[in-house]
């Protein structure tokens, strides 16, 4: 799919989980947030919007694997995100554990030298794809 940072696609009537994927690759496109800021901001966004954007730089240190290559920024975004918005801690956990479980599957393994060594250029669509599925968790709820 081409991409412009000047686009914006029409979310009317799209899931929320849809709209979901396509910000958050958005935001990660337009260079003004790493991985894990767009999972984070997009969930926060959407299901904790009382609380403000600054909050965003607590996952600043994850984006590129945490600067070391290790576990996904996105995932680990995306784990603080759950945290962010759910009050239970097992819920937490549960759904932390689904989806590294299923960012697992789908890509093989949740670290990122690897991921970007056999996925090249794949971070901003997996970005959306992990908020997508944060969002598609939090709706079952």
């Amino acid at each position: 799919m081409f991409w412009s940072k000047n686009a914006k696609p029409s979310l009317e009537g799209m899931e929320l989980a849809e709209q979901c994927q396509i910000e958050a690759e958005g935001l990660y496109r337009s260079g003004k947030y790493h991985c894990a800021e767009a999972v984070f901001e997009t969930v926060r966004r959407h299901f904790a919007a009382d609380i403000p954007e600054s909050i965003v730089g607590t996952v600043s240190g994850f984006g590129f694997g945490s600067n070391s290559g290790c576990i996904c920024g996105a995932v680990s975004g995306g784990t603080v995100a759950l945290g962010l918005v759910l009050t239970d801690k097992k819920e937490t956990t549960h759904l932390t554990k689904e989806l590294h479980t299923w960012f697992s599957e789908k890509y093989g393994v949740t670290c990122c030298k690897i991921i970007r060594k056999t996925h090249k250029g794949a971070c901003p669509v997996l970005t959306g794809e992990v908020t997508g599925k944060i969002a598609e968790m939090l709706g079952r709820k």
